[in-house]
């Protein structure tokens, strides 16, 4: 299990690394919970595939954090449910889905963007529902997750959608070890996994700050994580619950 991130100066970390025999719930929350607990802050977003344990994990552990549900697995998932000619059509239209750039300037990010792409999610199952139902319910089932990183700046978009950096990183792994065949413990185990990935870490390409961006985020931290206390109201006097008309 390994987690990375972005910081707010754009910088990519490697976050944490742990061994598991599966990715239960209860290992997952272990993992984020040893996070937090050696300092992790709640995260603005949470990027994974659809791994039911991890998901349920998240939400557990970081309630108040929004999740991304990669758009890329969730594509390998409609397109394994549909008939091979069929298959370059609907991964084209699913992508259409995605593609803001007809709104030009007027693709800011938020919640009518948001709206405005689950619209297109609707039109695309009203198109293949008929002849791909299962396909669409994979679609729809997870559909709310699916356009979270549209509440994020413009820029970040193109990346914080999927989760194929970890993933990648996860291929140079398996070949690093492909040659070993055996660990002889756990902790050999980790230690060169965490090399091969700690390495990977320092060419990682972080992402563009601008002020703009900087500030969108601020407003998503302020409403999500650290939301302004509510005043508690005054207590109202018995002179003060007398009608201001009672009085002329």
């Amino acid at each position: 299990m390994a987690a990375w991130g972005i910081t707010c100066d754009g910088k990519p970390v490697f976050v944490g690394l742990s061994a598991a025999a599966a990715e239960s719930t209860d290992a997952w929350h272990d993992f984020l919970t040893d996070l937090a607990g050696r300092g992790l802050r709640p995260p603005l977003l949470l990027i994974s595939d659809g791994a039911p344990g991890l998901i349920s994990a998240a939400e557990q552990v970081f309630p108040r954090s929004l999740r991304q549900r990669c758009v890329i697995h969730k594509c390998r998932n409609v397109l394994s449910k549909v008939s091979a000619g069929d298959q370059a059509e609907v991964k084209a239209a699913y992508w259409d889905i995605f593609d803001t750039s007809s709104l030009g300037e007027q693709a800011e990010p938020g919640q009518p963007l948001v709206e405005w792409v689950q619209r297109r999610i609707d039109a695309f199952a009203d198109k293949w529902g008929a002849r791909y139902p299962a396909a669409i319910k994979s679609l729809l089932a997870d559909r709310a997750s699916l356009t979270t990183y549209l509440r994020f700046p413009p820029e970040h978009h193109k990346r914080i959608r999927h989760s194929n950096f970890i993933e990648r990183t996860f291929g140079e792994t398996r070949r690093r070890v492909k040659v070993i065949g055996r660990f002889p413990g756990e902790t050999s185990c980790v230690s060169l996994v965490w090399a091969v990935l700690d390495r990977a870490a320092r060419g990682w390409r972080g992402f563009t700050m601008t002020s703009k961006g900087l500030r969108t985020l601020q407003d998503l931290r302020r409403a999500l994580l650290s939301p302004p206390t509510k005043l508690q109201p005054a207590a109202t006097s018995a002179t003060d619950s007398t009608p201001e008309t009672a009085a002329a």
